[in-house]
Parts: structure tokens; sequence; C-alpha cells
């Protein structure tokens, strides 16, 4: 796998080795990246980062800080040598390793803002559900925060959400991709 566009744009980075995963194509990375537009200057939160390629990508873009959540320590020694491999400072990421379900709680109790949220979590399995609803609980999302969702096309995303809304979904194969933004009441309401 590499990093498509930016800084670091080109350099091969490793997948865990021995980890079942699914890792997003090159062509539905690069249009998601399209789709943000720029991003230099964000928070970026990549939660089941696996190789870490959402967060890579989004430092090579030029956001400011990366935070990788991941609980497979096999996943993680994976995104400690792709961050080591490119030589990326360690003021620009943090790597936490526990349940992503649970850590959005945790961010919100530190008083963290992310611009972008990415979520590519196991298919079949609810988190992908169990975790937005759990954002959209809590308070880590920035004013105009934009959340990512890669999805099996059968997993239903249209529930309802307090603060969240699907902005724009795109289907590629059995994936689905599904933008989310904040929903801001008008304060004249």
């Amino acid at each position: 796998m590499r990093i498509i566009g930016g800084v670091y744009r080109s350099r091969l980075i490793d997948m865990p080795k021995g980890v079942e995963m699914r890792p997003t194509q090159d062509k539905v990375r690069e249009a998601i990246f399209n789709i943000l537009g720029n991003i230099s200057g964000m928070t970026v939160l990549d939660l089941f980062s696996g190789s870490g390629a959402f967060g890579l990508e989004s430092l090579s873009r030029g956001a400011s800080k990366s935070t990788f959540v991941e609980n497979n320590i096999r996943c993680v020694q994976t995104i400690e040598e792709n961050l080591e491999s490119l030589q990326i400072p360690v003021n620009q990421y943090e790597i936490i390793k526990r349940s992503a379900l649970r850590t959005v709680y945790d961010l919100e109790a530190e008083g963290l803002k992310y611009d972008i949220v990415f979520m590519d979590p196991p298919y079949h399995k609810d988190l992908a559900k169990n975790c937005l609803i759990n954002l959209d609980s809590c308070d880590i999302l920035s004013q105009f925060a934009t959340v990512v969702v890669e999805h099996y096309k059968l997993d239903e995303l249209s529930f309802d959400l307090e603060s969240l809304v699907i902005d724009k979904e795109r289907e590629y194969g059995d994936t689905v991709i599904t933008f989310l933004k904040r929903h801001i009441e008008d304060e004249d309401s």
C-alpha cells in the first residue's frame, strides 16, 4: 500500500502481518481525499486504524495532527513502524491502544476536538453504527467536522442521530463511503 498524495506521496506503508484486514483501495482513498479537499492544519481522528493509512495520508496532505486509535497490538506496531519509516515528528501524532467505541468518551473528557474522523471498522459487526452513536453523543467534533465511514453496502447507517447527518455517499463495489456533517441548528430557530 502507498501514500497517494502530499509530501509522502508514493511512499510505501506496511500492512500488519497475521491480521485479517480489508485495506482501502488506493482509488477509494484518493476519491475520499478529493471530496474532502484541502485538509491543511486540520486535526484528524483515525478510528479502527489498521495500518494507519487514513491518518498517514492526512499527515502527508498537511493535517496538523493525527490520532490513531487501534486495539490490535500487531496493527499498533505497524502504525508505529510506518510513522518511523516516514520520519513523521512525534508532535504530529498520537497512538491510542484501545477500543474505538470507548475512546471517543475518553477524548471528550480530555476536551479534544477533531475536524475529520475516519472510521473503517470490520464489516458485519455493527461497529460503524455503534461508534457513530457514541460519536453523536459526545462532544469531540469541531463545528464544521466531517465524519467519513467506510462500511459494507448492506450495513444501514441512515438511523436517527442527534448531531450528525449524512452529507453524501459513494459506492465502490461492496463498499460504501458515507460522509456525515454536524447538523448545526439555525440560531434564529
